[in-house]
């Protein structure tokens, strides 16, 4: 029985704090808006967090002036279910506002991470492992151990170089990095205490300290550096040159199919989107026959066998899982090696019921788990004119072709 921390049903939020003007980077563009390999940085921590199957709702605080800007950039790329809301004048203020929409947005919330929109190349991986040791300990973040001897200084008169005050053990010292995860209702207390005593803090650990929460240290990536000075922009260019070789270059496609058998006391589930039926599809999972087309296709195209081998119908974890968490996974396969999506063709074959009116939000839905804007995704559907399993109302298959570059 899951407890009252982490409910049954509950998801996992992500707020991306992205409000910061990025004076330091000098300019007039936010740093969070400027491109790394062609793609805003704002994207690619959006793309790592939507990788994650846990994760159900992703929230970006930006500034206001950049709001609308924020909305177009994360629609057109896939994004259109994220939360957009104004930030604050601290990264504090913008975790708040993220908090109060996630509590106002309708969904059980069991925990949410904090990451900041300026470190781009964030590993799903390491957001998983976040995920677990907050769900043990209530709290965790990812960090480092400085490696660096550490000194204090003291400013010089006149204007000259500082001097060194004293030289810090750093024995035991860790460097703060994100995502910074925490239970939902702990975050929601330690943010109300800090604002009833005014007190203000650089990050959520300090915050939860405060109150006496125990935080685990997870332990991180150099490369999940913060770009704050525009050296740190050259070096995230060559981290990402380092993850995407040469050898990757040349396009792959892969073709999908899978068809499941239509029974009652089912819900009819493809493309993520719940179709109202008399009937639905029969699986280990929510038997979305559009979704596992797709993922067979990437998969194929991967060289990376089929769903089923990375999804067993034997195994609990999956049972009556949301596809579209399943496709996450295999995405995630895909920007691992240095891939994208560059686009898919989806054809489904259902006698009934009538599927037209719902195909924008399936693709819309499609697109934004496959981190790419809608266009990329082509969606039919067709019948049998009556003839076959499909047209005898027995069953529904689905054809999946895609190309990644």
């Amino acid at each position: 029985m899951a407890d009252c921390l982490n409910p049954e049903g509950a998801v996992c939020a992500a707020i991306i704090a992205a409000g910061g003007s990025g004076s330091r980077m000098g300019g007039g563009v936010p740093k969070q808006f400027l491109e790394l390999g062609g793609v805003p940085l704002l994207l690619y921590s959006l793309r790592a967090f939507a990788a994650v199957a846990e994760i159900g709702r992703l929230v970006v605080c930006t500034r206001a002036d950049y709001l609308e800007h924020t909305r177009e950039l994360v629609t057109r790329h896939g994004f259109a279910d994220t939360l957009v809301v104004v930030g604050g004048a601290s990264r504090q203020e913008s975790v708040a506002n993220g908090l109060a929409a996630l509590a106002a947005s309708g969904d059980e919330i069991a925990l949410v991470a904090v990451h900041d929109g300026a470190r781009p190349l964030v590993r799903p991986d390491l957001i998983r492992r976040c995920l677990a040791a907050a769900r043990r300990h209530g709290a965790a973040i990812a960090a480092i151990e400085v490696r660096d001897t550490l000194k204090r200084a003291v400013e010089a008169s006149g204007g000259d170089s500082p001097r060194i005050a004293a030289t810090i053990n750093r024995e035991g010292l860790w460097q703060a990095q994100t995502p910074q995860v925490a239970h939902f209702p702990l975050l929601q207390e330690a943010l109300r205490r800090a604002t009833a005593d005014r007190f203000s803090a650089t990050d959520e650990a300090a915050l939860l300290e405060r109150q006496g929460q125990a935080v685990a240290l997870v332990r991180g990536d150099a490369a999940n550096l913060k770009v704050t000075h525009p050296d740190d922009l050259l070096l995230a260019e060559a981290l990402l040159m380092r993850e995407t070789p040469l050898k990757n270059n040349g396009p792959k496609i892969g073709h999908g199919y899978d068809v499941h058998r239509l029974v009652a006391e089912r819900r009819l589930i493809l493309g993520g989107v719940e179709i109202p039926h008399r009937l639905g599809l029969l699986g280990h999972s929510d038997a979305d026959v559009l979704t596992h087309a797709l993922c067979d296709a990437i998969l194929g195209a991967l060289g990376a066998g089929d769903i089923g081998r990375h999804f067993p119908d034997h195994d609990p974890r999956y049972r009556g899982i949301s596809s579209l968490k399943l496709l996450a996974t295999v995405m995630e396969q895909v920007t691992t090696v240095g891939y994208r999506l560059g686009n898919a063709d989806l054809t489904v074959i259902a006698q009934e019921p009538k599927l037209a009116p719902h195909l924008p939000e399936m693709r819309e839905k499609l697109a934004a788990v496959c981190q790419v804007p809608p266009e990329r995704i082509n969606l039919k559907a067709t019948t049998t004119e009556g003839l076959g399993f499909a047209g005898r109302r027995e069953g529904i298959s689905a054809h999946a072709v895609v190309l990644l570059t």
